[in-house]
């Protein structure tokens, strides 16, 4: 597992001081802070898709949250406005949070595997997903999130370094970095998928129910 400062080192954006050591007390640095990590996904070349995407999306939300939701990638309409989860898949996003007593931005921080669009939104390849690995470990460690979200199956397979279906990794509390991790349908999925809603929403009781223990 990286640390800390292997993440933002390897990042370029790891902090330029250091607290002097003392004897009384251990030395410790200061986290990066937002504006320097969203400027270092606007300049990343680190993979092909900086060549065809319009922007880097960082993420939105909470800095502060306790729920961090984590999503594939981003897709045409988030592509062109900078934000994840717009359009439908982000309406029904909405609902869903809404529906556990949540809403975008308050207590919640939505962000993506990758941070760019993969072309005509086909699926992440193996060395997009290293790429920006090191970003959404950043966003976690900024963030320190008690429970996440992942939705649908490319990120819960990311996440947990499986290839089991999504089927089989629903229901139960697995864990990514030491945060505890729920997995549930993704929306722009339900959409065209009505009769999972259901089964979307015993994922959302479940994240709940774990997030009152914690």
């Amino acid at each position: 597992m990286l640390t800390r400062d292997d993440v933002f080192s390897e990042l370029g954006i790891g902090p330029v001081w250091r607290l002097r050591e003392t004897p009384a007390a251990p030395c410790s640095s200061p986290l990066p802070d937002w504006d320097r990590l969203a400027d270092a996904v606007a300049r990343c070349t680190a993979c092909k898709l900086h060549a065809t995407r319009t922007q880097g999306v960082l993420g939105v939300g909470d800095h502060n949250a306790d729920w961090l939701v984590i999503g594939e990638a981003p897709g045409a309409d988030e592509d062109a406005q900078g934000e994840p989860f717009v359009g439908q898949a982000g309406k029904l996003l909405d609902a869903m949070l809404a529906s556990i007593g949540l809403s975008r931005g308050d207590n919640v921080y939505i962000t993506n595997v990758l941070k760019s669009r993969p072309p005509g939104n086909r699926n992440p390849e193996p060395d997009e997903v290293a790429a920006c690995r090191p970003y959404l470990l950043a966003q976690i460690e900024l963030i320190r999130p008690k429970l996440i979200l992942a939705l649908g199956r490319f990120a819960a397979q990311s996440l947990l370094d499986t290839d089991e279906a999504i089927a089989r990794l629903r229901g139960r509390v697995h864990r990514f970095q030491n945060v505890p991790l729920v997995v549930t349908y993704h929306p722009a999925y339900l959409l065209r998928n009505l009769p999972d809603k259901a089964r979307a929403w015993e994922d959302l009781c479940l994240a709940r129910r774990t997030m009152q223990t914690l």
